[in-house]
């Protein structure tokens, strides 16, 4: 007898129609990259720094330095489309203490506090830029043999990215209170 093993099972609780089942997949291969592009981010970063820091220090610290221009931490937040002002709070302290950014102050204000690389900081975001230059941009170059795919890509995951924010705001908006704003 010559049967033809079972097909996959593709189905799950989150894909019962065949657009349901892509968009899951998208979703499950979307979270599997974010966690790869985390891990890659720390290990880049533990090279350069000589200790671990969170992926999300490392997007904090580059993008504190993208235009070597200071940023507060409420442009921090819409840069990286973040809430929770408190972990990116965390992260500014962190590298404070690292000496990787440094305060500046706008007109003596609390409100104006601003906050821009160190020569450290500097120094390290160049290292992690080389690193990635060496490690990350041959793969990136056999994968995507042209930057059009590229572009394509990064302008599908905005419009995918503007969706789920849309939507977010529409389900937290019409949702009941939560246990916690009982409390």
């Amino acid at each position: 007898m010559n049967e033809d093993p079972p097909a996959l099972d593709r189905h799950w609780h989150l894909g019962q129609s065949r657009q349901e089942l892509v968009v899951a997949d998208f979703e499950y291969a979307l979270m599997r990259a974010v966690e790869s592009f985390n891990t890659w981010q720390q290990e880049c970063l533990a090279a350069v720094a000589g200790h671990r820091m969170s992926a999300t220090d490392n997007v904090v610290l580059h993008i504190i330095r993208m235009n070597d221009r200071p940023k507060s931490v409420t442009e921090l937040s819409r840069l990286m489309n973040r809430a929770d002002l408190s972990n990116l709070k965390y992260s500014v302290r962190k590298l404070l203490e690292a000496g990787l950014v440094e305060r500046v102050s706008e007109g003596g204000k609390r409100k104006g506090m601003r906050y821009q690389a160190t020569a450290a900081g500097i120094e390290m975001t160049a290292a992690y830029a080389r690193l990635r230059r060496e490690q990350l941009m041959p793969g990136i170059d056999e994968l995507a043999s042209n930057t059009e795919k590229l572009e394509q890509v990064t302008l599908t995951l905005n419009l995918v990215s503007g969706i789920y924010d849309q939507s977010a705001h529409m389900v937290a908006f019409h949702r009941g209170p939560l246990v916690e704003d009982e409390e």
